[in-house]
């Protein structure tokens, strides 16, 4: 038994098929949201005239003989006026959402504790306050998985060759310049040059500036400006280091770093970097167009060499397995091969 029209990706070690299904599906309908008043809750602020009439009367004394003269009509306070707090209007998990990024960093018990507490006034119970925090925060955790398993499927099927970081300078970009200009660059090369890339915005420690991480497929011959040597100071490891920096880089954005990806390794400690990046500040990934998780092929039972999976449904496949599209043999799995089928996501 052959099994036709199967979804194949890589996962590091081995290929692995997914049976295609002609199983009927559709999109599960969702009720609409309940929306809540959620109230701002702002500091007291003192006005302009109390800080003047608070500063006379901390004032030295013009005559210290001269008795405190009584209180004009001009100097009297007027009687504050209470403001009312300001509300906003939103459902239950676009509240979460801003809680869950407050609150990112946190042991998942602190963050469980802080979140329910702050969502308490909008639920009748406490239990179902923290209930509803739990199924979120588990809800984020499965969500983190999947691109996890989306990012290592769609860089297993490419070929990257730079470990790239690009920051801006100040003098030449704001934050949100430097992201919409880059963001433009980055797609003329992968529209005009045939470029690649995987990357995560993320913002250094202590400074909090703006970086942008990436995996980098460049084609020969596509590296814009020269990649020059630069005798740099690293201050995570103190120690004297040899930068790749990119002229055409540096003069539009402010500092480059093009690091040479030539093994396994390193492109594995790219992709376990950007990851990380991902989990710890729950940055979404920036993907180029053109970077499939799955190629189509049919499957034949020699090249099977297990079934996988809870349910047995997926396919373990023989590291020389044959390529077929619609019946037609295309050639033992190879990048030229796998150029050739159709891809999917």
């Amino acid at each position: 038994m052959s099994y036709g029209e199967c979804k194949v990706y890589f996962d590091g070690s081995h290929y692995i098929a997914i049976p295609h299904t002609t199983r009927p599906s559709r999109r599960r309908f969702r009720p609409p949201e309940e929306e809540i008043e959620v109230t701002e809750q702002e500091e007291p602020q003192t006005t302009e005239q109390e800080e003047t009439i608070n500063a006379e009367e901390s004032a030295p004394s013009i005559d210290d003989d001269v008795s405190s003269l009584p209180a004009t009509n001009e100097t009297q306070l007027k009687p504050t006026v209470e403001q009312k707090p300001k509300t906003r209007t939103m459902t239950r998990k676009e509240l979460f959402e801003e809680l869950y990024q407050k609150h990112l960093n946190k042991p998942r018990r602190m963050k469980i504790e802080a979140i329910t507490k702050e969502m308490l006034p909008y639920f009748k119970t406490e239990e179902l306050s923290r209930n509803y925090v739990i199924e979120n925060i588990e809800r984020k955790m499965r969500n983190l998985i999947a691109r996890r398993i989306r990012l290592t499927r769609k860089a297993n099927l490419q070929e990257f060759n730079y470990f790239v970081t690009l920051t801006y300078d100040g003098k030449l970009h704001s934050e949100q310049s430097f992201k919409k200009k880059l963001k433009t660059c980055l797609r003329h090369f992968v529209e005009r040059r045939g470029w690649k890339y995987i990357g995560v915005w993320e913002r250094s420690p202590e400074k909090l500036r703006l970086h942008f991480h990436g995996v980098f497929y460049i084609p020969d011959g596509t590296m814009p400006g020269m990649l020059l040597d630069i005798n740099d100071y690293n201050f995570n490891t103190h120690n004297r280091q040899i930068t790749h920096q990119n002229t055409y880089f540096n003069e539009r954005f402010g500092r480059s770093d093009f690091e040479k990806i030539d093994d396994v390794g390193k492109m594995g400690d790219a992709l376990a970097y950007i990851m990380k990046y991902i989990e710890k500040s729950g940055e979404r990934i920036v993907y180029s167009k053109g970077l499939p998780q799955y190629f189509i092929s049919d499957i034949m039972d020699e090249d099977i060499i297990c079934h996988l999976g809870d349910e047995q449904e997926k396919l373990l496949l023989a590291d020389d397995f044959g390529c077929w599209d619609e019946g037609c043999f295309v050639g033992i799995v190879c990048k030229a091969v796998i150029a050739q089928l159709r891809k999917c996501n």
